[in-house]
């Protein structure tokens, strides 16, 4: 044999295991809750140790302009799983409230969505969802599970349907109940003057009530009381539980070894499935409140519980990444890191510690279209396939990974609906230096809040904000009077004309730009206008799934694993071992 022809082969072999390493490989997506992007090592932190998650760093890319395609987690999830800007798929709320408070609600990611999980599974991938899903559970019927995971194309569930909350944890406070308190004060009120005049008016003879409705009326007031009074007193049972599929396995949540056990589900995952493509989606409970860790970590940090919370998480993230390895599956690997949006800065503890996360030198947090609200880590790794140590400062979204992910497993782009995600790959590997994203929408629930333009032949990347929050106190980061910042109202300020920043001159958007600072002024503004119109243009009216009554908890709906009368009680989780 000629060493021509020895080379050919050679060359041909080589083509061949790499197209064949590209080509359907196996999809880890591990996303953190809450996390700010100054948290990681890899984005600066010297107080942390995020060793494991700092290594995707070391081996793969760091993005260090990744967006999240909404503020909070149920919108930004929805995103990340079908590429589309939440209102597309009418996952974002015109109401105060912008997620899914109770296992019992209505509302959902609609099964005429097309999740990424669906279209990798009809591939051949076995496809599992671990930890939070917050993106709704059923709609008609106790057991119709018409928003479940197992629904929008994971073969396996093992996890929590709606979120973590404070009032999950005893001892940890409550989200609901000065909210609660607050909201009841003024009915109570009106309804005993009502009464009370009603009762005047009776006795003078001025005008005749019938007894029978007044009863009615007392009746009504009384039952809807004693079923909220229930619900919130039961709360931790009827919403903190654990479930595998579509079983409840533990009601209420224990946080007792709780990362551990997600990891090993994790971990099993990935070992039942080595000789076939498998998606997993690691979806963490961290850093969300209530915080928690396990006894090996507590107390082991500098910044507390959170901090103790963040190095418990990337110690499961480095169980995976072994696991990964122990089975040769490294090279076949695309494995994502990231949060599904920036840190809840108000978050303080009754005792007065800090339990939200660091954004780093960007504004605001959770709940707002500032930088520290949406720009999270973004961490791919994949030896041989993508660069190693790379660091990529172009606008990219958490929608971009339906697109990368769906062309990676050979699967086809849906044709019938707007997909805003683009695929990273390229970009990735170093074949482009551009992000496909000229224009990145930003909204705060269902309201266009700000637009980012990067223009082609610029290094500026224009924000524009047509309303902001307010802040309170008025001169701190945060809406700490609210607990969070709201989108419409009397909480924001519209301006006229929109604010403009230039983040690759000030990413911590400190100084609006003026007619008088930047000669592009008007300009900018008319480009940015135009993108909005046809953006505009590109929605379609869908049903609200954030609606009131989508997001009110009924009783019909509630997932109970024993009965009401039995407070919603079983555990066959005690014990849970570590990995």
């Amino acid at each position: 044999m000629g060493p021509l022809l020895l080379l050919i082969i050679c060359q041909c072999a080589i083509n061949s295991v790499k197209t064949h390493s590209v080509s359907k490989p196996n999809i880890i997506l591990l996303m953190a809750d809450d996390l700010g992007i100054g948290d990681l090592g890899c984005y600066g932190n010297r107080t942390l140790r995020t060793p494991n998650i700092d290594r995707l760093a070391e081996e793969g890319v760091t993005l260090t302009q990744h967006i999240a395609a909404s503020p909070l987690c149920t919108p930004s999830r929805a995103a990340f799983l079908t590429g589309r800007y939440p209102i597309r798929s009418g996952m974002a709320a015109f109401s105060r409230v912008g997620v899914f408070l109770f296992s019992a609600s209505s509302g959902g990611l609609p099964s005429e969505e097309i999740t990424f999980s669906k279209l990798l599974k009809q591939k051949g991938y076995a496809t599992a969802l671990i930890g939070k899903w917050h993106l709704g559970m059923n709609c008609e019927s106790s057991n119709d599970f018409c928003h479940h995971p197992l629904s929008h194309g994971f073969d396996y569930f093992y996890g929590l349907p709606v979120t973590n909350l404070r009032d999950c944890k005893p001892g940890q406070g409550s989200v609901f109940l000065k909210g609660v308190q607050k909201g009841l004060v003024i009915p109570i009120q009106v309804t005993g003057i009502a009464l009370v005049s009603l009762a005047i008016v009776q006795y003078i003879g001025l005008l005749k009530v019938p007894f029978q409705a007044l009863g009615y009326f007392l009746l009504t007031i009384t039952i809807s009381l004693v079923v909220l009074i229930f619900f919130f007193y039961h709360f931790r049972h009827l919403n903190c539980f654990l479930m595998r599929n579509h079983q409840i396995i533990q009601q209420p949540l224990s946080y007792e070894n709780l990362t551990q056990r997600l990891t090993k589900e994790a971990m099993q995952f990935i070992e039942r499935n080595t000789d076939t493509p498998f998606l997993l989606v690691l979806s963490y409970l961290h850093v969300h409140t209530a915080l928690y860790a396990s006894e090996n970590f507590k107390g082991k940090s500098k910044h507390g519980l959170y901090g103790d919370a963040v190095e418990e998480m990337d110690w499961s993230v480095g169980h995976v990444l072994d696991v990964v390895e122990k089975h040769n599956l490294s090279g076949k690997t695309l494995v994502y890191f990231t949060s599904d949006q920036g840190a809840h800065v108000e978050e303080i503890s009754s005792a007065g510690e800090v339990h939200g996360g660091y954004n780093g030198i960007y504004k605001g947090g959770k709940s707002t279209n500032w930088e520290g609200g949406i720009r999270v880590p973004g961490l791919l790794r994949w030896p041989g396939v993508v660069q190693a140590g790379a660091y990529i400062d172009e606008p990219t979204s958490n929608m971009d990974i339906f697109p990368t992910i769906v062309k990676l497993a050979d699967a086809q782009l849906p044709s019938d609906r707007v997909i805003d995600g683009h695929d990273l790959l390229p970009l990735l590997q170093g074949k482009v230096t551009q992000s496909k994203h000229e224009f990145l929408f930003h909204y705060c629930n269902a309201y266009l809040n700000a637009v980012r333009w990067h223009p082609g032949n610029s290094e500026s990347v224009w924000k524009v904000f047509f309303f902001t929050p307010n802040f309170s106190p008025e001169d701190s980061n945060g809406c700490y009077d609210s607990h969070v910042c709201f989108c419409h109202g009397g909480f924001i300020t519209r301006h006229d004309p929109p604010l403009l920043f230039d983040l690759s001159r000030d990413p911590e958007e400190k100084v609006p730009l003026t007619p008088e600072t930047e000669s592009r002024f008007y300009e900018i503004l008319r480009v940015v206008h135009q993108a909005v119109d046809n953006h505009t243009r590109s929605l379609h009216a869908v049903p609200n799934q954030l609606s009131w009554d989508n997001l009110l908890w009924k009783p019909w709906l509630q997932l109970c694993c024993s009965s009401l009368f039995q407070s919603c009680y079983c555990d066959s989780e005690s014990g849970g071992s570590s990995p």
